[in-house]
């Protein structure tokens, strides 16, 4: 019997194993890279893509994407609208994400290291002041770019941020995830087929009240998350953030940029009391647009108005009120 059942459970591992594997690869084709790469440290890769105005270039704009995601989730509703105004505009994968490289592990969980690997890279290519845009997750990471690397921030527009701690916790998953052993045999063998089965609920929680785009999934290829080590890298992200922003959130009083925070009132993932308004309090001069029954994505729900708001801070980066100047 001891036998029978342990090689049940080999078939299920090789069985298992064969299958995510199989789907990783499909995915990895059918998602492939669309942009360009930049060399990291210890022969990683920074996966990124562009766009440019037809005209004389502008201020650069940076978005920055949140947790399960990829660069096509900001650059598909913002990109070419922006490129439109003027600006040039860059989308990155974060490192571990889409098909950007996670040089030193769990140690690039934290978003400090990922603004100083993201920098790196964009200084290879001549980039060194941006207009940063962070959604969600990346909220945090925008706001160190503002406290930590004044040099290079110019502007902060907050889409949904994290950056404040949260009551909640994490789902179990996150956890399960990142254990020694069980980990890797989680990733390999569950998060695939169930994730598969599940994303579109999890695509809908993320835009809900409103409608998820019908072609959304297929369009910022959302699977790539389902691949094992960027659902690792994934969780290692959301896990580490609770302490992140505990450290940061008393420094937010000290971002010095133009700064705006756009947020959905009925945002039901990051809650808007504990994060936006907090934030739009502490920030000198913030100015907070609050979007009546929108979800956690403002930027998909009302693209357009997000990036007036973008141009915005454009406009006050480009001419600083008399009190700013002094």
């Amino acid at each position: 019997m001891i036998r029978i059942v342990f090689a049940g459970i080999a078939v299920l591992i090789v069985v298992g194993g064969m299958f995510t594997w199989r789907e990783a690869r499909a995915i990895g084709r059918a998602y492939p890279p669309v942009g360009a790469f930049v060399a990291l440290p210890g022969g990683a890769r920074l996966h990124y893509t562009e766009r440019l105005p037809r005209g004389e270039v502008g201020e650069t704009v940076l978005l920055l994407h949140g947790a399960s995601g990829n660069q096509a989730d900001v650059m598909l509703p913002l990109g070419d609208r922006l490129a439109a105004k003027g600006f040039r505009v860059l989308a990155v994968d974060r490192p571990g994400h889409g098909w950007s490289d996670r040089p030193d592990g769990e140690a690039d969980a934290s978003p400090a290291r990922q603004a100083e690997l993201i920098l790196a890279a964009l200084r290879q290519i001549g980039v060194d002041r941006a207009i940063v845009v962070g959604h969600s997750w990346s909220g945090a990471l925008a706001a160190d770019l503002a406290l930590d690397h004044r040099d290079f921030t110019r502007g902060l527009v907050l889409l949904s941020p994290v950056l404040y701690p949260w009551p909640s916790g994490v789902a179990w998953y996150n956890h399960v995830a990142t254990w020694p052993w069980i980990g890797p045999l989680f990733t390999h063998l569950l998060t695939m087929p169930v994730g598969l089965l599940s994303i579109q609920g999890g695509v809908a929680e993320v835009f809900a009240p409103q409608a998820a785009p019908s072609d959304y999934a297929a369009r910022t290829g959302v699977y790539l998350v389902l691949r094992p080590a960027e659902f690792t890298a994934n969780a290692q992200d959301v896990l580490h953030l609770h302490d992140f922003v505990a450290a940061q959130g008393p420094r937010m009083p000290t971002i010095a940029v133009p700064t705006a925070i756009v947020v959905g009132d009925g945002d039901t993932v990051v809650s808007p009391d504990i994060h936006s308004r907090h934030a739009a309090r502490d920030i000198p001069g913030a100015t907070l647009v609050m979007l009546p029954g929108i979800g956690h994505s403002p930027h998909w729900a009302d693209p357009d108005r997000v990036v007036e708001v973008i141009a915005d801070v454009a406009r006050k980066v480009a001419h600083p009120p008399p009190l700013a100047a002094q």
